[in-house]
């Protein structure tokens, strides 16, 4: 069996549980599931429901309080980052002394990749969700949308084999989250990357090839699923 055919994550009974006793509040439970390469799956579900922990656990951020979580096809948790996994947090991650760019290059170099290769790539990325223009500029300088748009361009420039991007259409109008989502599938469908995206809008939902919906920190189950992303 060659490695593309084995899952880039699988969860099995995965639980996180936050604090003990009284105070303990479980935010994912029995969660078992797997993303294989080349599938695009949106998560779906109320705020509290448990989809950024979820996320979390697959790109080996968190520890999960019970089960296990693999990624046969990436080999080992430590080979992970920076270029294996891309995540695209829900909140600010941008480096303030950075210029844009240089957030954007950042995951390439400290990869080891040749500056000039790391700066094309950068570039790139940031035409790709309508950034080139601010290159330049520092974090502070930009809107809470295009900060979230460079966000999304620092993860598109490494081009992992497994995308987890948490609401990254949350702060965007319509048109710069139709941007996000354009980029996020055509890097997915080029690279033949898993994209696995949790969001609360039936509009970016609809574009991906598989729908799981989660409630109270469990997985109920998934909608359609087909071989691979389109973008």
């Amino acid at each position: 069996m060659t490695s593309e055919s084995h899952p880039v994550v699988r969860c099995d009974d995965v639980a996180r549980t936050y604090g003990a006793g009284h105070a303990a509040v479980v935010a994912v439970h029995g969660v078992t599931c797997e993303v294989t390469a080349g599938e695009c799956v949106a998560i779906v579900g109320p705020s509290g429901s448990g989809k950024s922990t979820l996320l979390h656990l697959m790109a080996g951020l968190d520890d999960p309080t019970a089960g296990t979580v693999h990624w046969p096809a990436l080999g080992d948790r430590s080979a992970l980052r920076p270029r294996a996994v891309g995540i695209v947090f829900q909140g600010p991650s941008l480096l303030a002394p950075l210029n844009v760019e240089e957030n954007v290059t950042l995951p390439l170099v400290i990869a080891g990749a040749d500056p000039a290769f790391a700066a094309e790539a950068a570039r790139l990325a940031l035409a790709r969700v309508g950034l080139d223009g601010v290159a330049g500029a520092l974090p502070e300088e930009l809107s809470g949308g295009q900060a979230q748009r460079a966000a999304v361009a620092r993860v598109l420039a490494v081009r992992p084999r497994l995308i987890l991007a948490d609401e990254p259409t949350g702060q965007l109008d319509h048109v710069s989250g139709a941007l996000v989502m354009d980029a996020l599938l055509a890097t997915a469908s080029d690279s033949g990357a898993a994209l696995v995206v949790s969001t609360h809008d039936d509009a970016v939902a609809d574009r991906l090839s598989a729908r799981w919906q989660m409630a109270d920190g469990t997985l109920l189950g998934a909608g359609r699923r087909e071989a691979s992303c389109s973008a």
